[in-house]
């Protein structure tokens, strides 16, 4: 299986197509590296070169009305490949729209400090996510 740690052309490409009013949310999957693969071989583990993307980033994306509405870390798979869909770290991402994230992933200071991400993750899932109304039950 490949593994997914940024995203492909194509896909940005349709992202921004999928353009419509209001709130994005970005359900964030993250599988974090033993030891970090930087291209110029500094020594970190993966949580560390994360937490740097983390640090780095976050000014940038609080700056543009971005806000984590959920994180958790996930524990046990119970419907799923367990082998193939183990993850370190769980949390959604909410953006004020779409123009907000592409300014973001476009922003020179945000693209400076992404090579953190890239050494740390070994695979990921970003899913984007259309908020909706949350009820008492389940499928509506």
């Amino acid at each position: 299986m490949a593994n997914h740690i940024n995203p492909s052309p194509e896909s940005f490409r349709a992202l921004r197509e999928l353009d419509r009013a209001g709130p994005i949310q970005m359900l964030n999957l993250v599988k974090l590296r033993a030891q970090a693969d930087y291209e110029d071989g500094t020594q970190a583990t993966g949580a560390e070169a994360y937490a740097t993307y983390g640090k780095l980033s976050g000014p940038i994306f609080r700056g543009l009305g971005g806000r984590i509405i959920w994180s958790g870390t996930p524990e046990q798979m119970l419907i799923g490949p367990e082998e193939t869909e183990d993850w370190d770290i769980a949390f959604i991402a909410e953006y004020p729209d779409i123009a907000a994230f592409v300014s973001m992933v476009r922003d020179p200071a945000y693209q400076a400090v992404t090579h953190h991400r890239t050494a740390a993750v070994e695979n990921s899932r970003l899913i984007r996510l259309k908020p909706s109304q949350s009820g008492a039950g389940f499928g509506g």
